[in-house]
């Protein structure tokens, strides 16, 4: 086997593996969508304190 085919198929897996985890997020979505917007809303709370967090940190080195 050749290391081109080998890397084929990797590529090919890797986008298999993409596909199915978008399938399952939209599968998510619409057969439980209260709890998929919570977990986004909980995923941007948490996005937001570490981003308000670095700028406290860099301001204090600032200083």
């Amino acid at each position: 086997m050749s290391p081109y085919a080998r890397t084929v198929g990797v590529v090919n897996v890797k986008k298999l593996v993409g596909f199915l985890a978008i399938a399952l997020l939209v599968f998510y979505v619409f057969t439980q969508p209260d709890s998929a917007a919570g977990n986004i809303q909980s995923i941007g709370t948490t996005l937001r304190n570490g981003a308000e967090s670095v700028i406290r940190f860099l301001n204090q080195l600032v200083v």
